[in-house]
Formats: C-alpha cells, sequence, structure tokens
C-alpha cells in the first residue's frame, strides 16, 4: 500500500505540473501541446531538470535557471494542490468504480482554482467537457439513480444563475457551469452544502482581506478556490459535517 501510495502522490505531482501549463496556455488560447515548456520571460527551452515539481523551484531559489527571474509560485501551489487533493480523494474513495467520478471531479475543480487565481475565469474548454465526462460516468457509477444527479446538475446551475441574477453579474457564468458538473457529480443534497460551505468560507475569507487591506470592498475575489474547498468537504465528509451540524444545534 505504502507503495502504492507514493506512486499516486508521484502522479499527483506530475499532473499537477501538466495542469499549471493547460491552465496558463488555456487562458492565452494557445495551444497546451506546443511548444515545449519554456520560461516565460526569455523564452529558454526548460530541461528535464527544471520540470521537476517543487522540488526545481525549491533547488532554484525560484528563479529561472537561466535569466534568473523570478517564478511565481503558483508553480508549486499548483503541483502540491494537485498531489494533495488527488492523494486525499484516492485514500478516502479507495479503489472503487467510484474513484472515476471522484477523480473528474478533484481534476476540474483543481483547474478552476488554476485558472481563477490568475485570471478571475473558469474556462468552458475546461467545464463543458468535464461535464459531459461526469454524465457519462454517473451512468454506470453511483449509489444513487443517474436521475438523482441529473437533478443536482440543475439543481447546481439553478442556484448560480438565481444568485448571479439577484446580484447583477456578482456570479461569472464560468461558476455557473461548474456548479452545473459540481451537480452532477455529488447530487442536489451535498451541492446545496458545497454552495454553503464555500459561500461561508469565501465571506470569511473576504471580511478578513478587507480587515487587514489587502482586499478593498466591493473588490471580486476569485471564488474557485473556495469552490473547490466546500465541494471537496461536502464530496468526501457531507454526511459528518451535516451529523455534526445537526448533534450541535439540535
Amino acid at each position: 500500500m505504502l507503495l502504492i501510495d507514493f506512486y499516486v502522490l508521484l502522479v499527483g505531482l506530475l499532473l499537477g505540473s501538466f495542469f499549471n501549463v493547460v491552465a496558463i496556455r488555456l487562458l492565452k488560447n494557445k495551444s497546451v501541446a506546443f511548444p515545449p515548456s519554456h520560461c516565460p520571460n526569455c523564452k529558454h527551452k526548460l530541461a528535464v531538470f527544471d520540470l521537476i515539481p517543487v522540488f526545481s523551484y525549491v533547488f532554484l531559489g525560484g528563479k529561472c535557471r537561466y535569466c534568473k527571474t523570478k517564478i511565481s509560485p503558483l508553480y508549486p501551489f499548483g503541483e502540491l494542490l494537485t498531489a494533495t487533493s488527488i492523494f486525499i480523494t484516492y485514500k478516502w474513495v479507495g479503489l472503487t468504480l467510484e474513484l472515476v467520478p471522484a477523480l473528474i471531479l478533484t481534476i476540474l475543480l483543481v483547474l478552476a482554482v488554476l485558472t481563477d487565481i490568475r485570471e478571475k475565469l473558469i474556462l468552458d474548454v475546461i467545464t463543458l467537457p468535464a461535464l459531459v465526462i461526469l454524465l457519462i460516468a454517473r451512468l454506470f457509477v453511483g449509489s444513487e439513480p443517474f436521475w438523482f444527479y441529473l437533478i443536482g446538475g440543475v439543481v447546481g446551475f439553478s442556484l448560480l444563475l438565481l444568485i448571479a441574477i439577484v446580484s447583477k453579474g456578482g456570479m461569472g457564468g464560468g461558476d455557473i457551469k461548474l456548479y452545473a458538473a459540481i451537480g452532477v457529480a455529488l447530487g442536489p443534497w451535498m451541492t446545496i452544502m458545497s454552495l454553503v460551505l464555500a459561500s461561508f468560507v469565501g465571506t470569511i475569507v473576504g471580511i478578513t482581506l478587507i480587515i487587514f487591506g489587502i482586499a478593498k470592498r466591493k473588490e471580486p475575489i476569485a471564488f474557485g478556490p473556495f469552490i473547490f474547498i466546500g465541494t471537496f468537504a461536502a464530496y468526501l465528509w457531507g454526511r459528518e459535517i451535516w451529523n455534526w451540524y445537526v448533534n450541535l444545534f439540535w
């Protein structure tokens, strides 16, 4: 099991490095495959040594080996986020068929975070294919009938659409479609919980940023990271959270 755990973490780190490239290039409407990885400043092609997840960043002191330009800490962040998320999902869900939709959802959430924290955008080119794949997966995998997950998608889409209308654009179209995919993965009840958790965490963080002068009132902040936290928590520990809430207040 330790060998499998190590392999999952290693694959997660490698995927994280690739997802950084996917996020950056899709945001710029560029090919994910070409050209090969290179420094965005000096354009020098990166060697294998420069591409070792996390290690290369630490060993090179967070700078390009060729032009010494500082490398964004978002690179190791993306690698660690991907590896940790995939590992936790694998350990919690186990080697079951449910791991298929679970990993699709995890990858979608990670990519949403990586694009949202960079440009405050959640891309349809990532979300819509993931939504289709989740729909297909839920035809064959799930503890509930397919219609349950279909309703979840409708609920997720409708709730975010309603929030966008009421807030007059306070919620982006990318968030709305992302929640349709989340709904298909979680079903209606856990989708609602994920939104409640995401909103709660987002509110706490937003107030904190305003108090410390890091953000200004009415300044938009990326909601993707909070969607990630809320959805991840609801999917993996939703029942435990609900039971804790019921025991606390009833």
